[in-house]
């Protein structure tokens, strides 16, 4: 998808960077600073209500509706919280159908713009020319906005709690900026946002040893594959210098995520240098507090990471 491309996501980055440093500097202003709601997941909201061209002033109900819709996918759920996510939706496809007809009176750059590119029959299913159907086209914008969002924010997340829980590798970070892109490939593996993958066979297989008919219904355990000693050294360790990493974070073949390039950018982001700029100063506490969770994420153990500091925050890039 052009939108999600390399060069794309290049011309990305600069805006990116503007964004965070906007985010510290208004973090720097207070005592506690809940590091998923005031800074992991603001970024993936800002990026896909880009890459859908939701107005800056509209997007503030997108972190709702993803939430509530992520939260009726759990494996046991409250009638309350089902009703949740079904009005989520209703109410997302409610403002997808106009925002897609004032798309489709003034398209956008369908480089950049995801939605304008669904709306032109550049993304289908299939090489044979047809178009998206209205309905595939407005719940492929759902689903942009449930991959995009919260994954990405755990990713964020995760990254700050595992590197505050493993000093040495945080210090060898912080002495050596370079090590990032590893550094983010060796969370996405340590800590996968994306648990669980489910997939249907498509043929009798074996698998270890177990004969699986034909349409059966598999669930992959992404977290389990990457902790694999067959295929990483020492997994149980956090190594951000690892390589080789052939972790499952992003899934394989043709089911690899498609904003996977866009998903390592924000977390080297805000894991990088300027995420660094995010630190404790004397007499900080780091603590943690629940929230609920659905199983097929890994949201930091399914807490929120609160930074508590007496001194404010600590503002030095380094």
């Amino acid at each position: 998808m052009g939108a999600l491309s390399p060069r794309a996501i290049l011309e990305m980055e600069p805006d990116l960077i503007a964004l965070v440093d906007r985010l510290l500097d208004a973090i720097a202003a207070k005592g506690d600073v809940d590091l998923i709601e005031d800074f992991a997941a603001a970024i993936p909201i800002e990026v896909i209500g880009n890459l859908l061209g939701v107005p800056e002033g509209e997007r503030e109900p997108l972190r709702g509706w993803s939430l509530a819709i992520l939260g009726a996918l759990e494996t046991v759920i409250s009638a309350d919280a089902f009703a949740r996510g079904n009005g989520a939706v209703k109410e997302f496809l409610g403002y997808l159908e106009i925002l897609v007809e004032q798309r489709r009176r003034k398209p956008g750059n369908p480089e950049r713009d995801v939605l304008t590119r669904l709306i032109q029959g550049e993304h289908n299913s299939e090489d044979n020319g047809e178009r998206l159907t209205e309905k595939e086209l407005l719940h492929n914008c759902i689903f942009l906005l449930n991959a995009g969002h919260e994954t990405t924010t755990n990713l964020i997340g995760n990254g700050l709690v595992t590197l505050s829980a493993h000093p040495t590798e945080k210090k060898r970070l912080i002495e050596n900026p370079a090590a990032i892109k590893t550094a983010v490939e060796e969370i996405l593996r340590f800590e996968s946002s994306n648990q669980l993958g489910n997939r249907m066979t498509t043929e009798r297989v074996e698998l270890g040893g177990v004969t699986v008919a034909a349409g059966t219904s598999v669930t992959l355990c992404i977290g389990a594959a990457n902790r694999d000693d067959r295929q990483f050294y020492d997994p149980e360790n956090l190594d951000i210098g690892r390589t080789p990493n052939r972790h499952l974070a992003f899934g394989t073949g043709a089911h690899q995520c498609a904003g996977m390039a866009l998903a390592r950018l924000e977390g080297a982001m805000k894991l990088g240098d300027k995420g660094q700029r995010l630190c404790a100063e004397d007499g900080g506490q780091f603590g943690l507090h629940r929230r609920g969770q659905c199983d097929a994420l890994r949201q930091g153990g399914g807490v929120h990471a609160i930074l508590r500091v007496r001194c404010g925050v600590c503002l030095d890039a380094r």
